[in-house]
């Protein structure tokens, strides 16, 4: 317990799944939690089970004058921002051939650009706050290709870039800049295809099962809170083994 004292932390798609995980891990911890998506009935059920330690906000990664909202909401409730973590992403499954442009751009807003306004709004709390961490959240689909998620894969491999980037151009300031790269993880997002048998792909990968949440959010932990404090520009894979 207190791993993140003191700490006021960021989350997007925080209304389920990773983001509720990291949510409630990081105040059990001690930290400040502000909760941000679009799912508004969910995110604020959250916030309210973690009560004073947490605000939710309605949030489109998408929009900057969203992100200013969200920042500047964390701040006038507790003071100060210490991290972030890009959780928030959308998935279309499609093949190449039948996405079209405007889902491909979809993916690639949310997941992509998303994180890069996120960055760019955090940054100037963070460096008032005298450093701070950013976790984004990619995917083994940023290291391996996988078929019928050409929009998916794409922003995932963008967000190594611009993780590594980020951590080049903040480091000076004392912020940090990671990426976590799931495999199969046991979310709507993971079970929400009619066509694809989860179950038996999961079974095949060594550790022969679906990883959890909570998992992922444990390593998130370690890279907002500073047991991590040498960490940075790096990858962080918690797949089961699947890429091996």
């Amino acid at each position: 317990m207190g791993r993140l004292d003191g700490k006021v932390v960021l989350v997007t798609g925080a209304a389920r799944g990773q983001g509720e995980a990291e949510a409630r891990l990081f105040a059990e911890e001690g930290a400040r939690v502000g909760l941000g998506d679009v799912r508004d009935a969910e995110g604020k059920a959250v916030a309210e089970a973690l009560g004073s330690r947490a605000f939710y906000l309605h949030h489109d990664v998408r929009d900057p004058e969203s992100w200013a909202q969200l920042v500047g909401e964390a701040r006038r409730r507790f003071g100060r921002v210490d991290g972030l973590v890009n959780n928030a992403g959308i998935m279309i499954y499609r093949s190449l051939l039948e996405m079209t442009l405007e889902q491909y751009r979809e993916v690639i807003e949310v997941n992509q650009v998303g994180a890069f306004l996120g960055i760019q709004a955090v940054a100037p709390a963070l460096i008032e706050s005298g450093g701070g961490a950013i976790v984004n959240i990619s995917s083994t689909a940023g290291m391996k290709a996988f078929a019928k998620a050409i929009g998916y894969v794409s922003s995932k491999f963008a967000l190594r870039g611009i993780t590594r980037t980020a951590a080049l151009e903040l480091g000076r300031h004392g912020i940090r800049v990671n990426s976590i790269h799931p495999g199969g993880i046991d979310t709507d997002m993971a079970r929400g295809y009619d066509d694809v048998d989860t179950e038996a792909i999961y079974r095949s990968v060594p550790l022969g099962r679906i990883g959890t949440p909570v998992e992922i959010a444990r390593l998130a932990l370690f890279l907002i809170s500073d047991d991590a404090s040498y960490c940075t520009g790096s990858e962080f894979v918690a797949d089961g083994g699947l890429l091996a």
